[in-house]
């Protein structure tokens, strides 16, 4: 039985720089609401490296109750503002983050017209582009300098930004935060997720889907849809209804 169904966000339930797809959307949160009155639907929850103002907003859109994720590994409780980040985010770790927001801004952001660093980031540093050569580019200067001057930290990319994460500080944990906060395992849990990031919590949970439009490495780890982006989600949702059905039914 699958109890938890978590998405990420940029290229699976919605399209950076895009219009969101409203007509599929309303459909996610019609079935979201559907879970507090039938026991085979699980609710929804959100587990992105986007900064919190961005997942609350699109929390409110679907109507989740629940704890979301941020920055990866942030747990934030929307009924009363709650923020709970784990302890590898210390003061050393503040220290560093901002040092590395500040190499960013000196070394990097300057190369690139049109580069912006991620607003509202606390745990981590993101940068933004609309070219993905720019990303593809800038991605290889990252890594060197990280790996030598910033050991515990580590870079993953989408086509349209580079994330900056401590390396005890990705999904997994992100995901692991939630269902503890939750009181089930992970083995109950479905994840759709379609870049690099997002390995580390598809590999915890049970029920790993991909979309379509999801990098290679991700379809190795993950059941991959047919549809793309937003599409995708309503489908993996429809499917986990499905698959808690049959499993009802087997008992």
């Amino acid at each position: 039985m699958i109890k938890l169904f978590i998405t990420d966000l940029d290229g699976c339930l919605t399209k950076p720089f895009h219009t969101p797809d409203w007509q599929h959307i309303s459909e996610i949160r019609e079935i979201n609401r559907r879970s507090r009155e039938e026991e085979m639907v699980p609710p929804i929850s959100i587990c992105s490296g986007r900064p919190l103002p961005y997942v609350e907003a699109v929390a409110q859109w679907l109507d989740i109750r629940l704890p979301v994720v941020f920055e990866n590994a942030g747990l934030y409780e929307l009924s009363n503002y709650n923020i709970q980040v784990g302890p590898v985010f210390d003061e050393q770790a503040k220290e560093e983050v901002e040092d590395l927001k500040a190499w960013l801004r000196s070394d990097i952001i300057p190369r690139y017209e049109g580069m912006e660093l991620e607003f509202f980031k606390l745990m981590d540093a993101g940068l933004i582009h609309v070219d993905k050569e720019v990303i593809d580019d800038a991605y290889p200067r990252i890594i060197d300098h990280i790996s030598d001057a910033f050991e515990r930290f580590e870079a993953h990319k989408t086509d349209i930004s580079i994330n900056i994460i401590l390396k005890e500080n990705n999904k997994r944990d992100g995901i692991q935060m939630l269902c503890d906060s939750l009181g089930i395992k992970p083995s109950e849990v479905a994840y759709i997720g379609d870049s690099s990031g997002d390995i580390p919590g598809l590999q915890l949970v049970g029920h790993p889907f991909a979309p379509k439009n999801a990098i290679a490495p991700v379809k190795e780890v993950a059941e991959e849809v047919e549809f793309e982006v937003t599409e995708a989600v309503v489908e993996v949702y429809k499917r986990i209804i499905d698959y808690n059905k049959s499993c009802s039914k087997s008992l």
